[in-house]
């Protein structure tokens, strides 16, 4: 296992790699392909100097000779629709301004009196009037239980 792999296929001998000139007739750069902190290695930047792929100025604070900017993000505030259904709401009374949950009461609307005329042309004389005893056929007033003003109504129909 610790012998050599075999040469590469198409390479059966492998001599020593070519050295071409450096382009442009350019002396060759010193110490390169030397190690760091060798003689001869590449040259260390300067104390305070920038290395190789750092901006001057990353992670660290802005210069005294810029202001400081303060960024304000304002959100837009959303009113949130309240949905009055036949159960009791807590919502923000729009008279009073007082925090509360809704008092609901019934009141007849147009479903019971469909549902009436319905049971009544099918011929069901004294079931008609059923709808009108039913709270699951009227409509749902919402109301504060504070000032005892109207806030909302769900409609059946």
């Amino acid at each position: 296992m610790s012998d050599a792999p075999p040469p590469y296929p198409g390479n059966q001998t492998k001599g020593p790699e070519p050295q071409y000139p450096p382009p442009g007739g350019q002396p060759p750069m010193q110490g390169y392909g030397q190690p760091y902190g060798q003689p001869g290695g590449y040259p260390q930047q300067p104390y305070g100097q920038p290395a190789y792929g750092q901006y001057p100025g990353y992670g660290q604070p802005a210069p005294a000779q810029y202001g400081q900017t303060t960024v304000v993000v304002a959100q837009p505030t959303v009113a949130m629709v309240q949905q009055f259904r036949e159960s009791p709401v807590h919502t923000k009374c729009p008279h009073c301004q007082a925090e509360i949950v809704t008092a609901t009461s019934y009141e007849t609307g147009t479903f019971a009196w469909i549902i009436c005329l319905v049971l009544c042309f099918v011929g069901c004389w004294p079931c008609c009037l059923i709808p009108f005893c039913v709270d699951g056929c009227k409509d749902v007033v919402h109301s504060c239980a504070n000032c005892h003003q109207t806030i909302g109504r769900y409609n059946r129909m």
